[in-house]
């Protein structure tokens, strides 16, 4: 078999397209649950969004809700308005909403400089850690049961 491999130091966005249309077709074939996820509203996207009284954001989640878990993505407060209780107050109506949405677990992932203590502090437990990355620091997936 008769082959090359070109290397690219630049994005390539149409082997990009071919790479993910390749990736979904061979999950669909041996996952069903790759394969209902791409049906449309399979997928129950989550944003609870915090402003301020001048109606600024000033923080929020964003997560998807799909086989049974929320996937946390992205979880930020403006510096002021940390230590206050309002993150842990909107993780638990994040979970909340989530599980009338159908989930039963959690997942997220956090840097060992961002919040895991917090997290764990609300049910969340460790599941993998890489070390060292970025250097001098872990990156931690979590996990929590919402039953």
């Amino acid at each position: 078999m008769d082959h090359q491999v070109e290397v690219l130091l630049e994005n390539h966005v149409d082997f990009t397209t071919f790479l993910n249309t390749k990736l979904k077709e061979y999950n669909d074939e041996h996952s069903p649950y790759h394969k209902e996820s791409r049906q449309k509203g399979s997928v129950r996207p989550l944003n609870l969004i915090v402003t301020d009284h001048q109606h600024q954001w000033i923080g929020g989640i964003t997560a998807e809700v799909y086989w049974g878990w929320v996937e946390i993505n992205k979880f930020w407060f403006c510096k002021e308005y940390r230590g206050k209780g309002i993150g842990g107050q909107l993780l638990a109506k994040a979970e909340e909403t989530a599980k009338q949405l159908g989930a039963t677990k959690a997942l997220l992932t956090t840097y060992d400089f961002q919040a895991r203590t917090f997290y764990e502090a609300r049910g969340y437990q460790v599941v993998g850690e890489i070390k060292d990355y970025p250097p001098g620091s872990s990156y931690f997936t979590m996990v929590k049961h919402l039953v």
